[in-house]
């Protein structure tokens, strides 16, 4: 997949924040662009960046370190967590204690909601063990089924905000290019966007 220019990335990264506001911090998820392609998200001032896989976190820090912020937002095995705590300053996807035991930056744990095999992510009712025993939980991230109708989403982003409420946990990554306008409606601090702003039309 090619990347549009920068200046059609940042006009569309830059709509995407004033559209959510101050208080929410856009993540452009960059699981598809290639380490070469990177260079135009810089020049287009993306602040946030969240990388799905450490190998390719790793490739891509090399390269352009201090042009981002570095979030996690894939799957976090154990033995991948020394390399997230050298380069990210959170992880969206929490959800093991091998990995949770193995962690020095702050995370959110993954609550997989609709009970499907395939998603990662704990049960609701394991999250008071996780946040009893690992100080650096700040909040929750969840992913609901996948569906062409935002709205769809909106009971998982809802039911998420209540688990936070309870817990303490102030903050909320919810929401993809497709439903971030409703997650942020229900509480989302943090939204994933990915091909929404880059891809080239």
């Amino acid at each position: 997949m090619s990347v549009a220019s920068a200046r059609e990335i940042g006009e569309r990264y830059q709509r995407i924040c004033a559209e959510v506001g101050g208080g929410v911090t856009v993540v452009v998820a960059t699981k598809y662009v290639s380490t070469e392609e990177m260079a135009a998200l810089a020049e287009a001032g993306i602040e946030v960046v969240g990388e799905n896989r450490a190998q390719d976190l790793e490739c891509k820090h090399a390269l352009y370190g201090d042009a981002f912020r570095w979030h996690f937002i894939g799957h976090l095995q154990s033995n991948k967590v020394k390399v997230v705590n050298g380069i990210c300053e959170l992880v969206h996807s929490l959800s093991s204690d091998s990995a949770a035991r193995r962690l020095t930056v702050p995370a959110l744990l993954e609550v997989n909601l609709s009970g499907e095999a395939s998603k990662s992510g704990i049960s609701p009712d394991e999250i008071p063990e996780y946040v009893e025993s690992c100080s650096l939980i700040r909040g929750l991230m969840t992913m609901p089924p996948l569906t062409d109708d935002p709205e769809a989403s909106r009971p998982y982003f809802r039911r998420l905000h209540e688990l936070a409420a309870e817990h303490r946990l102030p903050e909320l990554s919810m929401g993809t290019s497709q439903d971030y306008r409703v997650a942020v409606e229900e509480g989302a601090t943090l939204v994933r966007v990915g091909e929404i702003v880059f891809r080239d039309s």
